[in-house]
């Protein structure tokens, strides 16, 4: 055995190992705490440049304090382009922010792109291929299939290592979504009008190349070497009642006036 005066010497030591060890967590958390006050901070100014002082200060103390739960538990960002329902030349980027909610049901909020200042412009849902064949007829017309969206490489998880957007991308292809922008920024720098239903591409030639390729300069994404790398994904079945616009027939919404009702 150890003489009594070494073993204690050791316990000590232990001890401040420990201590050490708890001081560079605390030290670390601290850190981090700061890394996401000071990015508040900037963001906030970002966003409020030009606002009264006092609905800056709101904004920034807001920003601090109030738990925003929804927000926080959005794990995964999408790039992609969506058309409108009813006009294939009318196409828009989207950048996509989505939880999965559950099993068989994502949620997105979609804006203009990914920064501070971005613009909201629409939701998206999005089902399994499953929950999507048990819908009525009438709701598969608002939905549209994500296989070449995947396969061709045009929808991209930027900064996700790509072993891990190929599994993500593995399990999305066979999914559905239905899609509404609130805002066509395309058109008008302000929310005009009431949401439009989108589409996605399902075939080659269809995306408008030079704006994918400008989305690929400012992303740091190579949609061709997206696509070499999802070859091995398998091409999906399509469930029918989707991606209503390929028989030259399609839905939009549009604003009725109707009785009210009391």
């Amino acid at each position: 055995m150890l003489p009594p005066r070494v073993r204690s010497g050791s316990r000590r030591s232990g001890r401040g190992a420990a201590g050490s060890v708890g001081a560079g967590v605390a030290a670390g958390v601290a850190a981090a705490a700061g890394v996401l006050l000071g990015r508040k901070v900037a963001v906030a100014a970002k966003v409020g440049a030009g606002h009264p002082l006092k609905h800056r200060a709101l904004d920034l103390a807001a920003g601090l304090m109030q738990p925003k739960y929804p927000l926080a538990a959005m794990s995964t960002y999408l790039n992609g382009f969506h058309m409108y329902a009813d006009e294939m030349g009318r196409q828009v980027e989207a950048s996509h922010f989505c939880i999965h909610l559950r099993h068989d049901l994502h949620q997105c909020v979609i804006f203009d792109r990914n920064a501070p200042d971005a613009r909201l412009i629409g939701i998206e849902y999005i089902v399994s291929e499953e929950r999507f064949g048990s819908l009525p007829d009438d709701e598969k017309r608002l939905w549209h299939s994500h296989h070449h969206e995947v396969k061709s490489g045009v929808l991209v998880a930027p900064g996700v290592p790509e072993i891990a957007e190929h599994a993500y991308f593995e399990d999305l292809v066979t999914t559905y979504g239905k899609t509404f922008h609130t805002w066509q920024y395309d058109r008008d720098d302000f929310p005009y009008g009431i949401p439009q239903l989108m589409m996605a591409f399902t075939g080659d030639g269809q995306g408008d190349e030079s704006a994918i390729a400008d989305r690929d300069r400012r992303l740091g994404v190579s949609t061709s070497r997206k696509r070499a790398r999802r070859a091995d994904i398998a091409e999906p079945s399509l469930a029918p009642g989707a991606n209503s616009w390929e028989s030259g027939r399609t839905v939009q919404t549009r604003l009725e006036e109707i009785d009210f009702r009391r």
